[in-house]
């Protein structure tokens, strides 16, 4: 009861300090649903300026998405935004070269070069196509960046750019002949053969040029017509390049389409949408190692990865297989059959090809990979041998269920030949660090998760964002390099985000609270009071009189242990029967019970209209949600929406029993993941709830993504059992409660289709008391206050009718 006590009392003074004035008048529905600009703006993106004097962030402009640039003094503060001079003006997020003499930074696009010592810039590039990936080379003679996925390399000394590499996506004209039909033409026919001797002559006049005139372009390397490069890295010291490939031609599979009937032509338009779950697998990925002196590409061969040959799906393949036997379909049979190899991926973001997955140290004398087995079940660290063109593994981690999204960090450590990775290995997400030639150890320990891992300049101290307290509160901490305490260094217990100065002398952190947006602060890199910086709220939000959740804890029947939730109710309770609300959030694997501002803050507004009108409110994070590590994560494996339903309906019973609930009269409502769970509870435990709104729910996971599904579900045609198991569709004929289902009709996530074929089995069944409500211009996320408003209304209706009044005269 005093933890209880101690994070209700923090959740009030965060959300109303500095406001003991008299409140506004309630907000009605119609406000909370509105633009969010009443509230403020929420601090994004912030940044040090290269000389890490100044500090920058992003709000977004009232009444329009864009988002303006502000510069702050980290020393007094009093931000203001910068206009369009300004702006062209303003520093981007730097990179330093080894002797922190210069900075480079990327402007509208732009590289620019700073050197340090007295602020004079450069203007590299001037382009219409925006540079990333900045990199100093390692003995400090030019600064490396990236163009689409083109290398450039300018030279400090002569001041001018040129490519760091020519790629060429096409068969070598010069290579030998590789069949019996091209050699004799040069056998039989003169010409070709002096035509071949001049090109060969040719280029041996280039490459003698080029040795002596290092101005030169660097001759086209040629990687075949067979690949398309989808990440890549440049070694530091300039000798090699990383490239993570991918089959030109590969088929991803057929995609779904969007119909968009609301358009500004008036006539319906369509566009393709993500492809089903197990229609085609993603393209394996390959790793090239590119030796740019040497003008030689080399292919890695992943042989040496522990478990890379074995089938961790063998016994669910082996199913699926003589199933596909005994239905006389051979052909399928054989599709199904294991890989030799099991097909990988590399880099974790391809979309953006930064290279994630691959790692150079500060010289490029070493290079690490991150790899994941497409089937999600194991991840490796490899060094690369850059000498034999081969992976030395150094870290495996295996999940019988699958490997999470999150808590994939590494890197190296200052000395260059130590790595530093993440691993839920522990079943929590802790750090490691772990010599080439060394055992692995770990800088940090315990039943919490540690995310955001920085390296500070010196190498000294890793900082990293964690929940150490509390699974529900975050906090900075820092921790030794070599070994050492675990050191909290902030008390906000809503972190978000950090970004360290470069002097590391000082941290900027994001910081909010339940009411409170992220607003931007600076502590000592050591520990210390911090010095507050912005203050973005609106004074409509912040006078309102909001009611601070409360976190408790639901005790699990089922094993499961504690099950966290926020609670809504009001000051006072008396001891007659009220009705109650669950509401269950979004994306499976997210955390909403914590004590930052939430993803869902219209909904938390909703909550707090709720009570006034009678309700209580329980917002869970049932099993599969973010925070309370690996266990908790896996437990819905081939099971979605079963220990989610175990832990919804104990949050029932601990309602009816702590809060006067009565049981008969507690609706449920949740979108996305939330609105499959809502679905799954009334289908699969009817009469539990008196009615339920599922708001852009899944509702066969047969038509949702591959990446996300398939790591929990497995393959469709490898695992159809899960998929009938976890999809509300397959318990259509069980609805006996009201439900009303929302969806947008141009949402390319969760398509519109999942909700129209769920309906229709409806139809069908001659089910009563479903409804649908079609928003024609929204997505998955919801953007005009119209719409968030009329689905909201939906709800209270809903809720008022089947809840609140079930059984009054």
């Amino acid at each position: 009861m005093r933890r209880l006590l101690l994070v209700l009392l923090a959740t009030l003074a965060g959300a109303f300090a500095g406001h003991a004035q008299d409140t506004a008048a309630p907000p009605d529905l119609a406000q909370v649903m509105a633009d969010p600009d009443w509230i403020g703006q929420a601090v994004e993106a912030p940044y040090w300026s290269a000389d890490g004097h100044q500090l920058y962030y992003r709000l977004k402009r009232e009444g329009s998405a864009i988002r303006d640039l502000y510069r702050v003094d980290p020393a007094r503060g009093g931000g203001v935004r910068l206009d369009a001079a300004q702006r062209a003006q303003a520093d981007g997020p730097p990179v330093f070269d080894r002797a922190h003499r210069l900075a480079a930074f990327v402007r509208h696009g732009d590289v620019v070069l700073r050197r340090l010592a007295d602020a004079r810039s450069v203007e590299v590039t001037r382009g219409a196509q925006a540079a990333g990936a900045l990199r100093f080379a390692a003995d400090g003679s030019a600064l490396y960046y990236r163009l689409g996925m083109d290398w450039y390399r300018y030279d400090l000394a002569a001041g001018v750019s040129g490519p760091a590499a020519v790629l060429k996506f096409e068969d070598d004209p010069d290579a030998p002949p590789r069949d019996d039909l091209a050699r004799d033409q040069l056998r039989l026919f003169d010409t070709l053969r002096r035509q071949r001797h001049e090109r060969e002559a040719r280029r041996a006049e280039e490459d003698a040029e080029r040795a002596v005139d290092p101005s030169r372009a660097p001759a086209p390397i040629y990687l075949g017509k067979a690949v398309k490069v989808v990440g890549s890295e440049l070694s530091p010291d300039g000798r090699w390049l990383a490239l993570v490939t991918e089959p030109k031609d590969y088929a991803a599979g057929r995609a779904p389409l969007v119909t968009q009937y609301v358009t500004p032509s008036g006539y319906a338009e369509t566009r393709e949408a993500r492809v089903y779950v197990g229609r085609n697998d993603p393209a394996p990925q390959s790793l090239l190692l590119v030796d740019l002196r040497e003008r030689k590409p080399y292919p890695v061969s992943v042989e040496t990865l522990p478990g890379i040959a074995e089938d961790p799906l063998a016994e669910l393949r082996a199913k699926a297989i003589a199933a596909a036997r005994a239905a006389g379909d051979e052909a399928r049979a054989k599709a199904l059959a294991a890989p030799a190899t099991r097909p990988l991926r590399i880099v974790f973001d391809a979309e953006d090809g930064d290279g994630a997955g691959l790692r150079w140290n500060e010289d490029g004398s070493r290079l690490a990979v991150m790899l994941r087995a497409n089937d999600h079940k194991d991840r490796w660290i490899a060094e690369v041998d850059l000498a034999r063109h081969a992976l030395v593994p150094q870290h495996r981690l295996h999940d019988a269920a699958w490997i999470g999204w999150d808590f994939n960090d590494f890197g190296w450590l200052k000395d260059g030949r130590t790595l530093w990775y993440l691993s839920e290995e522990s079943g929590w997400s802790q750090l490691y660090v772990k010599p080439l030639d060394g055992e692995a150890r770990a800088l940090t320990a315990g039943r919490f998760e540690v995310s955001h891992p920085a390296l500070s300049a010196d190498g000294r101290w890793f900082y990293l964002r964690a929940n150490r307290t509390a699974p529900y509160s975050y906090d900075l901490y820092r921790v030794p390099s070599g070994g050492g305490e675990l050191a909290r260094l902030t008390t906000y217990q809503g972190l978000d985000d950090f970004v360290l100065a470069p002097d590391g002398t000082q941290v900027a952190v994001l910081h909010s609270s339940p009411y409170v947006l992220p607003q931007l602060a600076v502590v000592p890199a050591a520990g210390g009071a911090p010095r507050e910086l912005t203050q973005t709220m609106k004074p409509a939000f912040t006078a309102q009189a909001w009611i601070a959740p409360t976190i408790v804890q639901v005790p699990s029947s089922h094993g499961a242990g504690t099950i966290h939730a926020k609670y809504y109710g009001p000051a006072t309770e008396g001891s007659t029967s009220r009705p109650a609300v669950i509401f269950v959030h979004g994306a499976g694997y997210l955390q909403n019970v914590t004590l930052s501002w939430p993803t869902y803050f219209r909904e938390q507004m909703f909550h707090n209209l709720l009570v006034r009108q009678g309700y209580v409110v329980l917002d869970m994070d049932y099993r599969a949600s973010a925070g309370y590590g690996r266990a908790w994560r896996t437990a819905i494996y081939r099971q979605m929406g079963h220990p989610e339903l175990e832990d919804l309906l104990d949050g029932k019973a601990w309602l009816v029993r702590e809060h006067h609930v009565d049981p008969q009269r507690v609706g449920i409502y949740g979108g996305s993941y939330g609105g499959f769970m809502t679905e799954m509870a009334l289908l699969r435990a009817p009469g539990a709830f008196a009615a339920g709104a599922a708001l852009r729910p899944v509702s066969d996971w047969r038509l949702y993504n591959h990446e996300y599904t398939s790591a929990i579900l497995n393959d469709p045609q490898l695992d159809p059992e899960a998929y009938a198991t976890s999809s509300p569709i397959e318990y259509a004929e069980r609805l006996a409660d009201p439900l009303l289902i929302a969806h947008g009709l141009i949402d390319d996530n969760v398509l519109a289709a999942d909700s129209v074929r769920l309906y229709q089995r409806f139809v069908e069944l001659h089910k009563k008391n479903f409804w649908i409500s079609l928003y024609p211009l929204e997505r998955h996320g919801f953007q005009q206050p119209d719409a968030w408003y009329d689905e909201y209304r939906r709800i209270d209706e809903l809720f008022d009718a089947f809840v609140k009044r079930r059984g009054m005269p």
